[in-house]
């Protein structure tokens, strides 16, 4: 049975990521007969030494696998272990030490915008990131690829119900800092210390309406330029990023 896209790892980063942090994830890692890029064998050799069965294919069947995208002669079938469900918010939260630092996304459309902020959180070092299962682009391979690794190794909460998840957390003592352009305070003026959620809108239209409501105080990056907005990866980095600033003084 031809394995889901979804459950691919593509190129050479992201099973790379895989076989450094999470190897158990892996069911098998296949390579192109072709291949003669050094990288890739030396990913094959760790692959089997760690257990995991290596298939070596003629490159068009990868190809088909990962239906045209760019594979770099090497692709992994994967178990995700990371991913959750809204009934596991309360084992996350409760299983943090020290202060929760927390992303949602709230109907990012673009599977390279989605795997960036992924990527962006895993290197500001958040603990978990809450995705709607409606009105997102799901964890496609695209959005695996762009966020480098980091799709593999963050508590990812897959919800149906993002306006209860949220009412849950704030029952918890997380704050939701929402960002707007409607928000009456600068990111850089506002306290961003202690347990938070930040939570970011899609890349036209923004947070919906009852995902604002539901956030306690709204912000805005001040913009110096002629734009009037940033792209909503390069955004949740300012965020997280001042966030993080601010933590340090804790």
């Amino acid at each position: 049975m031809a394995q889901k896209p979804e459950n691919l790892l593509i190129g050479i980063h992201s099973v790379e990521s895989a076989l450094s942090h999470t190897p158990g994830q892996l069911r098998a890692v296949r390579v192109a007969q072709e291949s003669h890029s050094p990288r890739v064998r030396n990913l094959a050799a760790r692959a089997g030494e760690l257990g995991i069965s290596v298939v070596m294919e003629p490159r068009a069947l990868l190809e088909r696998r990962c239906e045209g995208q760019r594979h770099q002669d090497i692709i992994a079938d994967f178990a995700a272990e990371n991913l959750l469900s809204e009934k596991d918010l309360d084992r996350v939260l409760d299983a943090i030490d020290g202060s929760p630092l927390l992303l949602v996304l709230d109907g990012i459309q673009d599977p390279h915008n989605l795997g960036a902020c992924l990527r962006t959180a895993e290197a500001a070092g958040v603990h978990a990131v809450i995705l709607p299962k409606d009105r997102c682009a799901g964890l496609t391979p695209v959005a695996r690829r762009a966020a480098s690794g980091a799709a593999e190794v963050l508590p990812i909460l897959i919800v149906t119900n993002l306006a209860r998840v949220l009412r849950r957390m704030k029952d918890k003592g997380v704050w939701l800092l929402g960002t707007s352009d409607q928000g009456k305070q600068s990111l850089y003026d506002a306290g961003l210390s202690g347990p938070m959620a930040l939570v970011m809108g899609g890349e036209e239209k923004g947070m919906r309406r009852l995902t604002s409501e539901l956030c306690d105080f709204l912000v805005q990056i001040p913009m110096h330029g002629s734009v009037s907005s940033l792209n909503v990866s390069v955004a949740t980095g300012v965020c997280l990023f001042e966030m993080i600033r601010q933590r340090g003084k804790e």
